[in-house]
């Protein structure tokens, strides 16, 4: 370097951490990706054991106590299991948090990426308010049911940043008949609206969140039972289809093949813990696990549907 050349000043450690972001969907994305989903089916199932265990008022809100953050040696062991449902709550946060940041680069190219992590960032924080407003209404039944429905949201917008992370940029194009496609959105319809009557159910039983707490949403349980097996049973017949249409179109889609039969197996096992708990006075482990498996069923019904398009192949100028 000669006197009169400028020396080039070294770079900042903002600079170093902006060079060092992913600047394409890399094993770090994927990976902090994946984490979210997971996280996200499992403060399902924290929230699930909170509510079955009759934990829902263990402590006050957003304190343990009005002195302390944490359960204290006086308070129950429901302290604690409310104690660690906040407490991955703040996992499931954080994870998304990095994930926005890893894809932070990633913002203009692809814009639906960057949508889809704010969109699960501010439902965690929207999850919160709501838990909070929870206890301190002394966990009105339909509050409950709308903070269930939103996790599952959330487990969807997961799923589908996992699903369309793996695939690139531009237009897409569907891949299969048209009839499989409108199939699987009225299967995804009917998912829909079997977790709508299912959480009705369970709002309707005996799982309150505390034994001090009487107040159910009004609905004949028994009577909703039944109801909510009616497009429980449609979703499986649906499935059914789904899957041998999946290996009609085998070789021009090998993937729906695999989705479509992993959709089938979670909805048996829904329907086998479903009548067995409606046989044996709802259990709270089987009503725990129904709860988790139908945000499984979510997400697997999300990978499912973006399936069904592809990148437009782009042709070669003449």
């Amino acid at each position: 370097m000669s006197a009169n050349e400028p020396a080039t000043a070294a770079p900042t450690l903002w600079q170093r951490f902006r060079n060092w972001l992913p600047d394409h969907v890399d094993r770090r994305v994927r990976v902090a990706a994946w984490i979210s989903l997971v996280l996200e089916i499992a403060i399902v199932g924290s929230g699930g054991a909170v509510r079955l265990t009759g934990s829902g008022l263990g402590f006050e809100w957003p304190l343990c106590t009005p002195d302390s953050l944490f359960p204290t040696a006086e308070q129950s062991y429901h302290s604690l299991i409310e104690f660690g449902n906040r407490a991955l709550s703040f996992f499931v946060g954080l994870a998304v948090v990095v994930l926005i940041v890893l894809i932070s680069r990633l913002r203009r190219q692809r814009r639906e990426l960057w949508t889809m992590a704010w969109i699960v960032f501010g439902g965690v924080l929207l999850q919160g308010i709501v838990g909070g407003i929870l206890v301190i209404f002394d966990l009105r039944p339909n509050l409950v049911s709308f903070h269930y429905i939103v996790s599952l949201v959330l487990v969807a917008v997961s799923a589908a940043f996992v699903a369309r992370m793996r695939q690139p940029v531009g237009p897409r194009e569907r891949v299969v008949p048209r009839w499989f496609g409108i199939v699987t959105h009225v299967a995804s319809v009917v998912l829909a609206l079997t977790v709508v009557v299912g959480v009705l159910t369970t709002g309707a039983g005996p799982h309150s969140g505390d034994p001090a707490v009487t107040l159910r949403n009004g609905f004949d349980a028994t009577l909703l039972e039944h109801v909510h097996s009616w497009p429980a049973y449609a979703l499986f017949a649906l499935t059914v289809v789904l899957v041998i249409g999946a290996e009609l179109i085998r070789p021009r889609v090998p993937a729906l093949r695999r989705w479509t039969i992993a959709l089938l197996v979670i909805e048996l096992a829904q329907i086998a813990v479903g009548l067995y708990q409606a046989r044996n006075a709802l259990p709270p482990l089987a009503v725990g696990v129904h709860m988790v498996l139908a945000a499984i069923a979510v997400a697997t019904m999300t990978a499912l549907i973006f399936q069904l398009k592809r990148p437009v192949a782009i042709q070669p100028a003449a």
